[in-house]
């Protein structure tokens, strides 16, 4: 067991004796805020400071350094010049201290020199086993202990509470952010750590131990970029088994905010299409931003989490009826109607209302709460829906009758109280509260409701499907030496079980026309060169060409490509019969530098292109992971027969993804990248007609 293995939570935010290094007379000082904040609020442990400057700080005794405190320590918090701070750290971990948290900056953020210390501090941690939070970081507080080691301004205004919500962000700036308007919107975090460069402790082990905490049941996160990928999904492979919500804000997806990560904290930021994809595989939300990610948070305080899908809709506006509809179309959630015998029953009751769903019972509602009672109760009998969201404007907030529609709707839910109730209303801050008493959520804006209820079902479906079946890698067996043309490609693949079209080495014009004629009728001719891997690029493609004029294309193919690649080994020209009619695909596989080999599947020619209509997985994955890689496409209907087409082989097309992510995973350690590029989907089964596999630099 390594000591990061063996750390909790408490021995990061649960000392009992802590030393501040740098610590300030100053309550506003960076190094004197954690000192003042945990004075004020009743942290229970021991404040030790250290400033060879004065005897007392802020009341307390203080040290010339910490090696002179006159008793042990289990954490130290450093607040000093980066050319100091490794000889505390030195120091605290002689006094056993189990962990140090380095608010100092001017490390791998700023030049060579400052990651020259931060590579020292690296080591420190290594060889002392003191655990690392930082440098350059804002701090980290656990409201239950009152341990508040943070120089955040927000905890003036907000003192930390006990809470079910915690947040682990590299940025301190934004964590403090978050932290701030979470306290806004009556959220309690009761625990934040930010990881600033992460030397040692990063986001990844934050979420984990989080995970781990029994206090904790959601957690908020802001990545910049992951360090350790595996260590990221096994953290949130914890939390999903703990069914425990994790909300994402994963920020550089666009080229300059990549940029930008990569300067502020020294992260990496790997291709967002990757995190994206490995977020939703291992069952995390993606936020977009800080609302939506608090709604997310705010929604998930029942730890009501749908295995379903399905949303009934009830208004009293026919517009906002189609407004929240709309919003449910958007985000993938079903609005199914109701029962023909619902909607008879709903009608009689009442007669100019809409009874589908949305159930529009019009502002006669409120004139008759028995209506509400009888719509939610018939909603949930006969429709069978796993939230309910009910659309009530400001009529909804006055006093006169909010406590009648609670009445109402508490009778209306008796026997299902496992389902979810939302409302939309508009009301004061104690009304509110009111609804919430009864285990409710209420919004103002319907369309943020819908998007917070399709998270809620997001996790409720990743909850209830547990960890994923994978199937081993493949073995990996040896490639041939140097650069690797199609047809060995080909073969390679061919052995592993994928897909491949047929196809003959043509050496000379008459191999190719005997090539041809063998395949009777219409053929695809390619040069063939471990060397030129574009090949329509140079010319080195002919399609569609009939056995009776193999010779001559193949004469034009060969002078083509000697001509726009001189230097390249020409092998001859690869004889393929045509394939037509499916739809044309994409199939590849990579080495991303965070988390490994990942499988992708899309759409071909300008649906990759342009459109980028692509779905990735970590491999390696089954065959039922690799169906909802083909679910995710926006042009998956392309693929099961739209305007008459016969439909592809699904079963066929998952089989392939499959096993090429099984192939990318066996051989990690030397191949970069692997492409099959058109694999057509036909009726009746998936080839290749293309291959391309790139080692990976150093590999045999």
């Amino acid at each position: 067991m390594t000591h990061r293995d063996a750390t909790t939570l408490s021995d990061l935010l649960s000392p009992r004796a802590v030393a501040v290094v740098g610590a300030s007379d100053d309550p506003t000082r960076i190094g004197g805020r954690p000192i003042a904040y945990m004075l004020r609020h009743g942290f229970a442990g021991t404040i030790l400071p250290v400033n060879p400057k004065r005897d007392r700080v802020q009341g307390l005794r203080s040290f010339p350094s910490v090696s002179e405190i006159d008793q042990a320590i289990d954490y130290a918090i450093v607040a000093v010049p980066a050319l100091a701070v490794n000889q505390a750290i030195r120091e605290a971990a002689h006094k056993g201290a189990k962990a140090c948290l380095v608010f100092s900056s001017g490390f791998a953020e700023t030049d060579a020199a400052g990651a020259a210390l931060q590579a020292e501090m690296a080591e420190i941690a290594r060889e002392t086993g003191i655990r690392i939070i930082g440098p350059n970081c804002l701090g980290a507080f656990d409201a239950g202990s009152r341990f508040l080691a943070s120089f955040t301004a927000t905890i003036d205004r907000y003192a930390p509470e006990p809470g079910p919500l915690a947040v682990a962000s590299q940025s301190g700036a934004y964590g403090s952010h978050i932290y701030m308007v979470a306290r806004q919107r009556g959220l309690k975090v009761g625990k934040l750590i930010t990881t600033g460069n992460e030397v040692d402790v990063d986001v990844a082990e934050t979420i984990r131990l989080f995970a781990q905490d029994e206090d904790v049941h959601t957690i908020a996160a802001y990545i910049e970029g992951a360090q350790d990928g595996p260590g990221l999904i096994a953290a949130l492979e914890i939390a999903r088994a703990a069914r425990k919500p994790i909300i994402v804000m994963k920020v550089g997806r666009s080229k300059a905010g990549a940029a930008a990560a990569g300067s502020h904290t020294a992260a990496l930021a790997g291709e967002d299409a990757v995190y994206d994809a490995i977020l939703r595989q291992y069952g995390a939300r993606r936020a977009r931003s800080t609302e939506e990610m608090l709604d997310i948070a705010y929604a998930c305080r029942p730890r009501i989490f749908p295995v379903n899908n399905r949303l009934g809709l009830v208004t009293i506006s026919g517009g906002a009826g189609v407004l929240m509809a709309d919003a449910a179309e958007d985000h993938g959630v079903e609005t199914p109607p109701m029962p023909e015998a619902a909607q008879k029953e709903l009608k009689a009751r009442l007669p100019f209302a809409a009874p589908r769903n949305p159930v529009d019972v019009t502002a006669q509602a409120f004139n008759d709460m028995s209506l509400v009672e009888t719509n939610m109760r018939i909603m949930l009998e006969q429709g069978g829906y796993d939230v309910i969201l009910g659309f009530w404007t400001s009529v909804a907030g006055a006093p006169s009758i909010a406590d009648n529609l609670i009445r109402a709707v508490k009778k209306g839910i008796a026997g299902f109280e496992d389902r979810l109730l939302v409302h939309s209303l508009v009301a004061t801050q104690e009304i509110i509260d009111r609804y919430e008493a009864e285990g409710h959520l209420v919004f103002e804006d319907p369309t943020r409701a819908v998007a917070a209820i399709a998270a809620l079902m997001h996790f409720g479906q990743a909850f209830a499907r547990g960890p994923d079946e994978t199937p081993p890698p493949l073995p990996a067996t040896a490639l041939p030496e140097g650069s690797l043309g199609e047809r060995e490609a080909k073969t390679i693949l061919a052995a592993a079980g994928l897909p491949m079209v047929e196809d003959a080495l043509a050496r000379d014009a008459q191999n190719a026309t005997a090539a041809a004629q063998a395949f009777g009728g219409p053929v695809a001719l390619k040069i063939a060169s471990p060397d030129i891997a574009h090949k329509t690029e140079i010319g080195g493609v002919a399609l569609d060409v009939a056995p009776s004029g193999a010779a001559a294309e193949f004469e034009k193919i060969v002078t083509r490509a000697k001509a726009q690649a001189p230097n390249a080994r020409i092998d001859g020209v690869l004889v393929s019969p045509m394939v037509e009619g499916g739809v044309e695909c994409i199939l590849g596989a990579r080495n991303d530098p965070v988390f490994g080999p990942v499988v992708m599947f899309g759409l071909g020619g300008v649906f990759t292109e342009v459109l980028k209509d692509v779905s990735f997985r970590r491999a390696p994955i089954g065959v039922a992971e690799a169906r909802t890689m083909i679910e995710d496409l926006k042009g998956a209907v392309l693929l099961k027969g739209a305007r008459g087409a016969p439909p592809a082989n699904l079963d066929a097309l998952a089989e392939a993804i499959s096993l090429l992510s099984r192939f990318a995973a066996g051989q990690a350690e030397t191949i970069e990248s692997v492409e099959l590029n058109p694999l057509r989907a036909l009726p009746d089964r998936a080839v290749a007609l293309d291959a391309l596999i790139l080692k990976r630099t150093g590999a045999p």
